[in-house]
């Protein structure tokens, strides 16, 4: 029974004991030190000096100096600096002011200028000769009149350009007509399809000498009838 009371007692006391050490551990607490001073500097933020402008060797963003000595291009480059484009409206006003000027002038000075809208037939001939020259030039300026000859309907030579000198072909006459046409190909550069032309016997005669003023798909015509 002694026995028994006495482990019981020990029993009490270490756990007692256990207890005051588990306690003590549990509370043990770190006392707070007040800091001498806040952590946060209240202190005024002081601006900084401005950078001297003067020291070029400190200062790393100096503007750069500007040469008052450059030759700046007054235009704007271009491939082609002496190029104009026209104004649609200024050529608009030439071509009614033209057409104005055409209704002042006569049907055959209106031809003379812009050039035969219809086939022009410049006469028939007679003839005894065997054959005849016929040559042909440009009367005006030279601007690449291009021409077609047809005989009896048949081309005989299909683009000719008329320079300022004659130029031609030998033509055996059949009895009867010889038809000879002239048809402009184009206008040339000025306009319209002006030549002149001759047309010369076998004995040196002169059979026909006249002009034309054609415009473009228009034909001259002249006949020689072979007696």
């Amino acid at each position: 029974m002694k026995l028994y009371f006495s482990f019981f007692i020990i029993m009490l006391f270490s756990l007692s004991a256990f207890s005051q050490i588990d306690n003590q551990k549990r509370s043990i607490s770190i006392p707070a030190v007040e800091s001498k001073k806040d952590s946060a500097d209240t202190r005024k933020l002081l601006l900084s000096k401005p950078i001297n402008s003067n020291n070029n060797s400190v200062n790393p963003l100096n503007a750069p100096k500007v040469s008052t000595n450059l030759n700046l291009p007054k235009k704007e480059f271009s491939m082609f600096p002496q190029e104009k484009f026209g104004n649609p409206g200024e050529l608009y006003v030439k071509q009614v002011n033209k057409n104005i000027a055409d209704l002042k002038l006569s049907p055959e000075e209106v031809e003379q200028r812009n050039g035969s809208q219809t086939d022009q037939f410049l006469g028939d001939f007679k003839s005894g000769a065997k054959f005849v020259n016929i040559v042909y030039r440009d009367h005006g300026f030279t601007d690449g009149d291009v021409i077609q000859v047809l005989v009896n309907d048949d081309i005989i030579h299909a683009r000719v350009f008329l320079t300022g000198g004659y130029k031609g072909f030998k033509l055996d006459l059949q009895p009867g007509f010889n038809k000879i046409d002239f048809l402009a190909l184009n206008q040339g550069s000025s306009g319209p399809n002006t030549a002149e032309f001759q047309v010369v016997d076998d004995a040196g005669n002169l059979v026909s000498h006249n002009q034309w003023n054609l415009a473009t798909g228009v034909k001259a015509t002249i006949v020689i009838v072979k007696e």
